[in-house]
């Protein structure tokens, strides 16, 4: 029986217990926690293709699916939800697996890794998460590690990723919207993948 977040709060008898408890447990919750951080304050206005999303990234985790696309227009939280909190999350869950992050410029992937980062470093994290540690060896903000051995690389489509694999591989945005007619870059980007999909 799944117990509501009242309950929860009434079994635990202490309230930062009960939410450190839901976020570990519920990406829902995290990632209605995480959104203020690294939004300057704003909270997270919830809607049901976030709980799509959500169920879909559960299946991932699970091994239920191995392949997700996401396809949504912009502005609609796919980068926050995914290649943020879910990253920051799963490592959170489980600090051994390994992230490759990409998109099509090195700012805007870098923009994702400090938030993951920020996310990560944050006290509350490290309340929910504390068994994982960002490692001092490998602290880059477009490519950390954890003490335990995962981490999460951040690049681009032109950017380095001969020698490096992933437990998991994100690909966020490979084209630039203003460039998304151009059927030069969409052959470019569509055999980058070809390319990237045998080697790592």
């Amino acid at each position: 029986m799944t117990m509501t977040t009242k309950e929860l709060l009434e079994r635990l008898g202490d309230p930062v217990a009960a939410m450190n408890h839901l976020a570990r447990i519920d990406f829902r919750f995290f990632l209605r926690k995480a959104f203020p951080w690294i939004s300057g304050g704003a909270s997270l206005e919830w809607n049901w293709h976030l709980d799509a999303i959500t169920h879909q990234l559960n299946r991932v985790e699970s091994g239920d699916a191995l392949r997700l696309l996401v396809t949504l227009p912009p502005r609609n939280l796919k980068s926050i939800t995914i290649s943020v909190a879910w990253v920051a999350w799963m490592l959170g869950r489980d600090p051994t697996r390994n992230f490759v992050c990409v998109s099509y410029s090195g700012e805007l992937a870098g923009k994702l890794a400090r938030d993951c980062l920020s996310i990560m470093q944050s006290h509350w994290y490290r309340a929910v998460f504390p068994g994982t540690i960002i490692s001092a060896k490998r602290s880059a903000t477009h490519d950390f590690e954890t003490t335990a051995g995962g981490g999460r690389m951040a690049t681009s489509i032109t950017g380095t990723l001969t020698g490096r694999g992933g437990d998991i591989i994100i690909i966020d945005d490979p084209i630039k919207p203003d460039e998304a007619q151009s059927d030069t870059t969409r052959d470019n980007v569509n055999e980058w993948y070809r390319v990237r999909r045998q080697i790592i």
